[in-house]
């Protein structure tokens, strides 16, 4: 495949935006190459700027989970445009979605929309502290909450050191707050705990992570951490932002079997626009203003073209349950391919999967926490990424990212997909 005109987009976007890309992953540069410029989008497939057709393994990222430019989702949002597009006022639309998601969410009585998930666990975190008195946090190395200040920290001597910032702008004031421990490693939790009594609000977790490649918890740890934050009277804060709406209805909640006390959305809720939002049971949310002191706010949170966008794709989910079970089975068979294809060939492996999320890594240890997945080795993953992308299979960019698959994926598409890696481990 030739990339010609991405080429060209991506020197002339270098001269008026940071690194050519709004956001670092798209920049490629854990892959090498030019990034991919798409024109448009289609179910399954991605259309770039140099007429190449791609089958799409990130879903942007993961709300796509019925596939690109999806029929109600676009109706919806035509007819809501012909009626303006924003008003900072209350709508309807904003009462229909929320009192839908709390049907569908187990565990809660309200929720709050806003405009990403970054912004809805800027807001969790800030609603803990209010309503609990306390002000550290714990999070887990290789977690992503998006780039709030309290969250660009990574793991300083061990992880029961207080957190060092991860990027220039971040202060130490922020970073004191922040107390890191590894995932799928309760004794790092505890640990935390022991040493700072009555001063932690919560712990914030990807319930199954999605940033460090696709880790699901291991047996016990989600349970453990539950059961940490009731005996130091904490709060359990689940990242949903990826994993809510795509691993079933009620997200990982509901496939966990484990409350959290509060939770973040995005993604999906949004419909592919920008939507995220928080959500818990009434006794934590009424600390929120204007009810609580807690204060929390946003011009464009409930905008309605967002809001009919996320309706449309939460009616159809909501009707529409085996999507999930579709989406899974549909991972299972690309997981299964993938094993068969690369098993002989001898080369060190593992594959992570739950539900319709799913990674690869090239390492011979199991992948159960960041420290693990660095292990990877970077250049394999190079070479299979452009491999494959040469083949028509667009993954995502990075070792530490999880692939999301979507209801518009054909079996035909995996047996393609599986067929291209086949041909690349040929050539390996």
């Amino acid at each position: 495949m030739q990339y010609q005109r991405s080429s060209a987009l991506f020197e002339s976007a270098q001269k008026v935006i940071p690194g050519g890309v709004n956001s670092p992953v798209r920049a490629f540069q854990a892959v090498g190459g030019t990034p991919i410029f798409v024109q448009k989008a289609k179910g399954a497939y991605l259309y770039d700027e140099d007429d190449n057709l791609l089958i799409d393994y990130i879903s942007s990222w993961g709300p796509m989970i019925l596939g690109h430019a999806f029929g109600p989702v676009i109706e919806a949002v035509k007819e809501r445009a012909d009626k303006g597009t924003s008003y900072g006022m209350p709508t309807e639309l904003e009462t229909q979605i929320a009192e839908l998601a709390v049907q569908m969410i187990p565990n809660i009585d309200k929720i709050r929309m806003v405009n990403s998930g970054t912004e809805a666990c800027m807001s969790a975190v800030r609603l803990a502290r209010g309503f609990t008195q306390r002000e550290k946090i714990i999070k887990f190395s290789g977690c992503y909450h998006g780039h709030s200040d309290a969250f660009l920290i990574q793991a300083g001597s061990g992880a029961v050191t207080f957190g060092a910032p991860n990027s220039p702008g971040v202060t130490q004031g922020t970073a004191k707050d922040t107390l890191l421990a590894h995932y799928n490693d309760l004794e790092s939790v505890s640990q935390h705990f022991d040493q700072h009594p009555d001063q932690i609000a919560a712990i914030i977790v990807e319930p199954v992570a999605g940033n460090m490649g696709c880790i699901p918890p291991q047996a016990g740890f989600m349970e453990g951490l539950r059961k940490l934050c009731d005996n130091h009277h904490a709060l359990l804060i689940f990242d949903e932002v990826m994993t809510g709406f795509r691993l079933a209805k009620g997200g990982a909640q509901e496939t966990l079997r484990i409350n959290a006390d509060i939770m973040t959305y995005g993604k999906v809720l949004g419909g592919g626009l920008p939507v995220g939002a928080f959500a818990a049971r009434a006794e934590i949310m009424n600390h929120l203003a204007p009810e609580g002191p807690v204060y929390q706010a946003g011009t464009l949170s409930g905008n309605p073209l967002a809001m009919a966008a996320g309706l449309a794709m939460l009616n159809h989910l909501n009707e529409n349950p085996q999507v999930f079970t579709r989406l899974e089975d549909k991972t299972k068979t690309l997981e299964r391919g993938m094993i068969d294809v690369l098993d002989p060939k001898g080369i060190p492996y593992q594959i992570n999967r739950y539900g319709s999320m799913l990674s690869l890594h090239f390492t011979d240890q199991a992948v159960v926490d960041f420290k693990t997945a660095a292990l990877g080795n970077n250049e394999s993953f190079k070479k299979y990424f452009q491999g494959m992308l040469q083949q028509g299979i667009y993954l995502p960019p990075s070792a530490f990212e999880s692939y999301f698959l979507n209801d518009a994926l054909s079996y035909e598409d995996i047996d393609k997909t599986i067929s291209a890696l086949s041909t690349l481990m040929a050539k390996w």
